[in-house]
Order: structure tokens, then sequence, then C-alpha cells
């Protein structure tokens, strides 16, 4: 009874500083999660994003705010350091390094997000783009050509996501070669079948400028 009497007498000093660096962590990241949302909130990035259509694209999922999920990621940030010191001090070393693999992996979560928001913003600029270029030319299919274009954006952005996550690297980058390959066969066969007779045309053009 002595011996264990002991032990929870060296460690209860431990868990009371564990509570006491728990809880002022946690206020202290919530507090700065939002001081973060609120500074980019006012660089109006966020109307930016809105103006870029991007809330437009994803209407069905709720308005995206980029203030929004940076202030939470450095919330999130802040609290898996503060479970690290936690750990620390309760002397789990396995906890600890879990928890310091989930503090590294973070910026790859931002880094993705950047690349999602890339994507998006870059699909609309370039649907607007060729929708208005085809319109102007007076060519058939305007919006359904630059729907094609602007997805491609969006699925290219959203692979490269994955891979900076390395969610399924392998398998992402597979799917990629793929999906550039079935273009290009599906191209050549098109190309090949129904253009056949322009191409020839195009050809002995080309051969009497020459």
């Amino acid at each position: 009874m002595q011996d264990l009497f002991f032990k929870v007498t060296t460690f209860l000093p431990n868990v009371i500083a564990a509570i006491l660096v728990l809880i002022i962590g946690i206020i202290i990241a919530a507090s700065l999660g939002k001081v973060v949302q609120k500074i980019i909130a006012f660089t109006r990035v966020d109307k930016l994003v809105d103006k870029l259509g991007v809330n437009k694209t994803f209407k069905a999922f709720g308005q995206i705010k980029v203030s929004g999920i940076l202030g939470w990621l450095v919330k999130w940030f802040l609290i898996v350091v503060v479970l690290i010191a936690v750990a620390d001090i309760l002397k789990l070393p396995q906890i600890n390094d879990f928890l310091a693999e989930v503090a590294r992996f973070l910026p790859n979560v931002v880094i993705a997000v950047v690349i999602m928001l890339i994507g998006f913003v870059g699909g609309n600029f370039v649907y607007e783009l060729i929708f208005r270029s085809v319109r102007a030319a007076k060519m058939h299919s305007p919006r359904f050509l630059a729907n094609i274009a602007k997805w491609s954006m969006v699925i290219f952005a959203l692979m490269a996501s994955l891979i900076q996550l390395n969610i399924a690297r392998s398998l992402v980058q597979t799917l990629f070669t793929g999906l550039i390959a079935m273009l290009a066969i599906a191209g050549g066969i098109a190309f090949g079948l129904g253009g056949k007779d322009k191409a020839r045309d195009w050809l002995d053009e080309f051969e009497k400028k020459l």
C-alpha cells in the first residue's frame, strides 16, 4: 500500500500538469484559429473565391470559405501540438510518436486544399474562356466543350491532391496514366475513323503549300 501510495503521489502532479496544459492549450488553439479565420476573412479571400465561381460549382455542398478551412486547420494543428506535450508529460512515447506523425502530415493537408482551390478557380476560368471563345466563333456545343475543359482541370487537381496526401499514390498515378491513354486512343480512333477524309484534305493542302 505504501508503494502504491508513493507511485500515485509521484504520478499525480504529472496528471494535474497534463490537464492544465490540455485545457489552456485547447483554449489558445481555438482562439488562434478564430484569429486566423478573421484575418483571412478581412483580406476578402472568401469573396474572391465566391466571385471566381467556386461556390457556384459546389453549391450542393454549401458555401466554401477559405478563412474557415484555414482557421480550422490552424486550430487542430495547435491541438495536436498540445496533445504531444500532454503525452510527453504523462510519459506516453507511443502516443507521442503517433501525434508527431499527425502533426507532420497536416501541412500536406494544407497544400492539398490549396491545390484543389487552384484547380477549381482555374477550371472556372478555363470554362469562361472556352465558352466565350467558342460562342464568339459560332461553333457548336460551347457549353459542352467548356465543361470538358473545366472538369479535366478539377480532376487533375483532385489527383494531385491525393498524391500530396499520399493516398493510394501508385493507384492514382496508374489511373492518371490510364486516363491520358484512354483520351489519346479515343481521339486517335475517332480521328482515324470519322475524320480520315478531312485528314486527307489537310495533308493534301499541306503538301501543296510545301
